[in-house]
This record gives structure tokens, sequence and C-alpha cells, in this order.
């Protein structure tokens, strides 16, 4: 699967490589030939990768500090070289708006924006050296439209989708190309990690909402993914192998069919229907 000729050992960088896209974009892209640098939140994870042959650093998204010291080991380990950064690593943080605390919102911006941002900052020099440099933000199709009872992520993911923009807009007269890739369902630990979220930071049973959370918790615990037309992993790493090989990389690329019916909905329907469509896609959970 190696192919030198697109990628000529250049060194990439994927967060939230512990599993899930992260993990198949890591591995993957190593395959295909690149130099691949993955981070990761714990040391149990980076001993994984690392068994796998795949370098790791720890990177706490929501940690500034953390960031900083990753940036600093990211500058020492790539030198020049850096191509890609692909910023993967997010969680979603399900609950009513009414129900989400300040806090919990906060930590939601931290890992799925403020600490991209940080890190994306940080890299960028690097990525001007090399010449013609890469930017992949992983947002979801709920930066596009909102679900019910997503409040939280749908708001830091249409936050990463205008940051991006604006970069994209920014950087127009460098090198460096950047993009969003914008999957639907994709079968992974997301809904695990999603339940874990719900579970330390929503009192439902104290909700107006609680008859809905017990749909909600129930979409989450369920052991295979009830959503049609449900995606993998390696359908990133298609349109991320795109990004990178493309001398014009799209500004946006689509993943699974929802996005690109849901994108189509929004652009064409009225609100009010569009709401009416998201409610019940929404109550399906």
């Amino acid at each position: 699967m190696s192919n030198g000729q697109h990628s000529e050992k250049k060194l990439v960088v994927v967060t939230g490589a512990s599993s899930g896209i992260g993990k198949e974009l890591a591995l993957s892209l190593q395959q295909y030939g690149y130099t691949v640098l993955a981070t990761v939140r714990t040391t149990k994870d980076q001993q994984a990768l690392e068994k796998l042959g795949m370098p790791s650093l720890i990177l706490e998204l929501a940690d500034e500090h953390s960031v900083t010291l990753a940036i600093k080991a990211i500058h020492q380990h790539c030198g020049n070289q850096l191509y890609a950064l692909i910023n993967n690593a997010a969680y979603g943080q399900p609950g009513a708006v009414e129900d989400i605390s300040r806090s919990a919102l906060e930590q939601q911006f931290a890992v799925n924006l403020f600490g991209t941002h940080q890190l994306t900052t940080g890299l960028l020099p690097l990525l001007r050296q090399d010449g013609g440099g890469r930017i992949v933000n992983i947002s979801s199709v709920l930066g596009l439209v909102a679900f019910p009872w997503q409040g939280a992520y749908n708001a830091s993911k249409y936050a990463l989708e205008g940051l991006t923009d604006t970069l994209r807009l920014e950087l127009h007269d460098s090198a460096v190309r950047v993009s969003l890739i914008e999957p639907g369902p994709i079968r992974s630990q997301f809904r695990h990690n999603a339940l874990q979220a719900f579970n330390n930071d929503i009192d439902w049973q104290q909700s107006s909402h609680r008859h809905q959370y017990q749909k909600i918790t129930g979409y989450y615990s369920a052991s295979d993914h009830p959503t049609p037309f449900t995606g993998t992993p390696h359908d990133v790493v298609k349109r991320v192998l795109h990004q990178l090989r493309s001398p014009r990389p799209q500004p946006r690329y689509f993943v699974t069919l929802p996005t690109y019916i849901l994108a189509t909905c929004r652009r064409l329907l009225p609100a009010r229907l569009l709401d009416a469509l998201l409610r019940k896609l929404g109550a399906m959970r």
C-alpha cells in the first residue's frame, strides 16, 4: 500500500490517534508511506501505539500547558520538515442546552476548539517552512446543521468551521492549504466517550428532558450503531489522502451519505422545514 510517489516520506501529525478515525488515519497514512507522529491523551494509549511502530506523544488539548509542551516536542521532532497537521482529536458532550453547565461547555470548547487553535498556530511556522504544508480539520455534519440534545458539540463544531474558513482565507497567499473534513456517522469510540461525558456532567434525572434522555442513553449504549448509512474510519482516510496529495485540495470534504443529504437540505429547505427534519432525526437517537 506504500505510495512514495505521493508521500515522499512527508511528516504528518495526527491528533486523537488512540482509537477510531484518528488511529485509522495514523496507521493508514504510515502504510501509504507518510512519516506519522501521533498524539494521544494517556501513557497507556501511547504504549499501545508504539507497540505498532507508531511514534507518539502525550497531548491533552484542554490543558494549555500540555499543548505548549506538545508544540515544543513536535518542533524538536520535525525540525523544518512538517508537511501536514490533521486535527482530529475531539469529543461530544450530549445534553439539552439548558442542562449543560458553563464548565461542561467550556471543557467542550477547550478540547474541540481552543486547544486545536493553539496547536495549529504553534505549528504554522513549521508548515510554512516545508514549502506547501497542509492543515486538515476534522469537523462533523453537526458543524453544518444542529441536532437537538447536542448543543455543546454543535456549537464547538460550528465554531471550528468558522475558524477554519477564516484561516483558509488568511492563508490564501501562502503555500499552506486548509481544508475541513465533515463526516456523518462513523463507527468509532465516539458514542462511548459521549456517554461518559453525559453521565459525568448532566443531572438528567432532575431534568425536564429526562424522558428524552432515556432514548439518548439507549442510543449511546447500543453496541451496534443504529444510524443508516454509517461509514467507517477508512472513508475519512480516503478524503484526507486526497487533501494531502492534491495540488488544489477542496475547502470541504463530505463523508457519508447523511452529510451530503443534510448539507443539501440546509441549502434548499426553508428554516422551518429544516428544523422539523432535524427534530425528527434527533428524536430517532
